[in-house]
């Protein structure tokens, strides 16, 4: 069953016609729909197309949001092979909301950190809807100094709307953690790259995304907070998350004039999460230019190149 945004509701009625004819021909097999249902679907193909053709800054968070979307399991899965998960920070807990271990990608060994959102309640609750806690930016240290000591390459899948702000994550360090993650990134001596593939939301993106080659995927978001929360600061009202977004300037595209990403990765039309395997394949040749770019750069210049990233960063301005 498709999950239709709010701004797709057009597209859900002429897409819903559609599949009425063909169920009323299944029950009556007298009946001929098969021109009046192509029809139907031509309809609904353009104005798909037209739909996603101009997408506004808040519905680009409507689509990075999509609950069908792509999460960083599906990436794992589909993307690498061996993987071998690393549990824990070996300080707290294990948590949930970080994925990560090591794996083969095209049969070169690295090291795979992401966030994880789950795709239906339980595995929404398990995962904390990808809001990780201190011990998951431990874990992401952990697997960053693993990767280090064996030269391995570290790729990093990133979706969580933020850290999660709750009081036990306060009382054990949340800025604390993010901010030594965020170190970290900077301090490894080995290729990192980061794929935004959903949400970029705050400090909580910033500790697995501060990389050698940023990559987001078209309709993925990357800001400092989200339209919500900065429309609840500003205007004292989170209905104004349209003018907020407008304001952030969160999108792919206005990130890669910014130049705070390197690649904006193509989406199948209506978002990654209509054609998953197509966004699979993208971001996997994008992987694969970054390592293959990356690989010719000793250690000392690849911390270099990172830290001298992210100083020039913003220097680029929007038109």
């Amino acid at each position: 069953m498709t999950n239709y945004l709010e701004f797709e509701k057009p597209l859900a009625e002429i897409e819903g016609k559609a599949e009425e004819l063909r169920a009323l021909a299944r029950q009556n097999e007298e009946m001929d729909v098969d021109a009046e249902a192509e029809a139907l679907d031509k309809k609904a193909s353009d104005l798909l197309v037209d739909l996603y053709s101009s997408l506004t800054p808040w519905r680009k968070c409507q689509v990075a949001r999509h609950p069908d979307r792509p999460h960083c399991k599906d990436y794992i899965e589909a993307l690498f092979t061996d993987f071998t998960s690393l549990a824990g920070d070996r300080n707290f807990a294990d948590d949930h909301a970080v994925m990560g271990g090591l794996a083969r990608f095209e049969d070169q060994p690295v090291v795979v950190i992401g966030h994880e959102k789950g795709h239906d309640t339980k595995s929404r609750i398990e995962h904390n809807f990808g809001m990780a806690r201190p011990e998951g930016y431990r874990k992401a240290i952990r697997l960053m100094e693993l990767a280090d000591k064996f030269g391995l390459p570290v790729i990093t899948l990133v979706d969580t709307p933020g850290a999660y702000p709750g009081k036990g994550a306060e009382e054990r360090g949340q800025s604390e953690a993010i901010a030594r993650s965020t170190e970290k990134c900077l301090q490894i001596k080995v290729p990192l790259i980061s794929v935004v593939i959903g949400e970029g939301g705050s400090g909580g993106a910033v500790a697995f995304a501060t990389a050698n080659r940023v990559a987001m995927l078209e309709h993925s978001i990357y800001s400092v907070i989200s339209p919500e929360g900065c429309a609840s600061i500003l205007w004292k009202n989170a209905e104004k998350m349209k003018e907020a977004a407008e304001a952030l300037r969160l999108t792919a595209q206005d990130l890669k004039k910014l130049g705070v990403n390197d690649k904006v990765i193509d989406e199948p039309t209506g978002g990654a999460h209509r054609n998953p395997d197509m966004t699979f394949d993208s971001v996997k040749e994008a992987i694969r230019d970054f390592l293959a770019e990356l690989s010719t750069k000793s250690p000392k210049a690849l911390v270099s190149d990172r830290r001298k990233r992210f100083l020039t960063m913003g220097s680029n301005k929007l038109n």
